[in-house]
């Protein structure tokens, strides 16, 4: 099948370089011309495994083609996939929708045969029915439909889960939308991965309502590590108690700083704003909201509490700035609010994360990036894990205590054991658990010693 996306960013490319890799002939639109530029040379804007290698093979064996032409390919395709953004609109929290519509409206001047248009894109319960009157509205005598495939992607993982999904949500409202995208999808019936056909609207709404479930149980496990904290009970044993029973499963029970990234930050506002325009409220949402933006606040109180209540010209070392391991994406991080809540009380940061500090650096030009962790740990009067990246799974905790001014760890991601930690000194805190203190090594001085007890 010929396929045309609309969007060449996250989504666009997995999605494109994938379908590419089935065998359908794909091709990439995107208006900015330095970046279609860049992807022809298989200069890849993003990090994400796998995904260089899958497009710059899909471009050598000619499938998938990248361009700026919006009308060529799209009056060829026989599936118009739209991928663009769809950010919280400013001021409101509202899905600003202004991508999908522009897109909507050059993909009705370009139609030219029976072509099926797909809002891949995030978008809020209504907005297919919106994309169809434009389209008719700017082209009457169009032949096309308008269906809902939403995206269930994860950020490093992303490859996996569009050859290998959980389940293929489409919604149509025609029979031809139907037979189309179940020839998009046909390759990976030999996987009997299973596909649900719901209406549009359901499709629409399925996708945030995933979203805000995921973000709700993120939230719901940290309360209880909070609690866990205040009795004595650690917070890894209780999420495996709980996440055993078959009815609860165990995935999204990893106690942490907060959910940050591209999608639940964004979705969950945007599902509440929706909920609101038609007087149906969300209440667990909303509060799944308000706690979360305001555990990634309290982060950063933990730190300064654990160095004696003042950081005011010391230095704190962050292993990890991107919200997950395995991307570079610095959106909502927890990193932003706790990085800039230490910065205000005065503290100096240095940092080092394997792939976000490129993206970092736009945010911060005060903050010292190191280029390992070792080096971001000098001098420091604490360390925070914040991003469970495999580079920090094994660290050299001998070496650390050696450099550190004071040896104290604020484990955010329960990556290690107390005794391994505190076996080398390190006064050590990790979330849903009491804090635990080892012996100091022997180059740290007295009054250094005194900091950590």
């Amino acid at each position: 099948m010929k396929i045309a996306i609309i969007g060449s960013g996250y989504v666009g490319l997995v999605s494109g370089a994938c379908l590419a890799d089935f065998g359908h002939t794909v091709t990439c639109i995107d208006k900015d011309a330095f970046k279609i530029s860049a992807l022809k040379r298989g200069d890849i804007p993003i990090f994400e495994p796998g995904l260089e290698s899958l497009i710059v093979r899909n471009l050598q064996d000619e499938r998938l083609t990248f361009t700026t032409d919006f009308a060529g390919p799209v009056g060829e395709a026989d599936a118009v996939f739209i991928a663009v953004g769809t950010p919280s609109r400013r001021g409101d929290g509202h899905a600003d929708l202004c991508h999908v519509y522009e897109a909507a409206r050059e993909i009705a001047h370009a139609l030219r045969g029976s072509t099926v248009v797909i809002t891949k894109s995030t978008v809020p319960v209504g907005t297919g029915d919106e994309v169809e009157r434009i389209i008719r509205e700017e082209c009457p005598h169009a032949d096309f439909a308008v269906a809902s495939n939403p995206e269930f992607l994860r950020e490093g993982a992303a490859i996996q889960d569009f050859k290998h999904p959980d389940r293929i949500v489409i919604g149509v409202e025609s029979d031809l939308a139907r037979q189309v995208l179940m020839q998009v999808y046909r390759p990976l019936f030999l996987n009997k991965s299973p596909v649900l056909f719901t209406s549009r609207r359901s499709a629409e709404l399925i996708k945030y309502a995933a979203n805000a479930f995921l973000a709700m149980k993120i939230t719901f496990i940290n309360e209880i590590a909070d609690l866990c904290e205040k009795v004595n009970a650690d917070i890894q044993e209780v999420a495996l108690g709980i996440g055993s029973d078959n009815r609860i499963g165990s995935k999204f029970l990893h106690a942490g700083p907060g959910f940050g990234g591209s999608c639940f930050p964004k979705d969950t506002v945007a599902l509440i704003k929706s909920a609101q325009d038609y007087g149906s409220s969300v209440r667990l949402v909303e509060t799944t909201v308000a706690i979360n933006d305001a555990r990634k606040r309290a982060m950063a109180r933990r730190i300064i509490e654990a160095v004696g209540g003042n950081v005011r010209g010391k230095t704190i070392a962050i292993f990890g700035l991107t919200f997950k391991p395995n991307t570079d994406d610095m959106r909502e991080a927890p990193s932003i609010s706790i990085i800039q809540a230490l910065q205000d009380a005065g503290a100096h940061i240095q940092a080092y994360d394997p792939k976000g500090m490129e993206q970092a650096r736009m945010l911060w030009s005060d903050v010292a990036f190191r280029s390992n962790p070792y080096d971001a740990a000098e001098n420091a009067s604490a360390i925070c894990i914040l991003t469970e990246w495999e580079q920090f799974r094994a660290l050299d905790f001998k070496r650390l205590a050696k450099l550190v001014a004071t040896p104290i760890m604020l484990d955010f991601r329960n990556i290690y054991s107390a005794d391994e930690v505190t076996s080398h000194g390190f006064a050590y805190f990790r979330i849903g658990a009491a804090s635990r203190t080892g012996p100091a090594p022997t180059n740290v001085s007295p009054s250094e010693q005194e900091a950590v007890a």
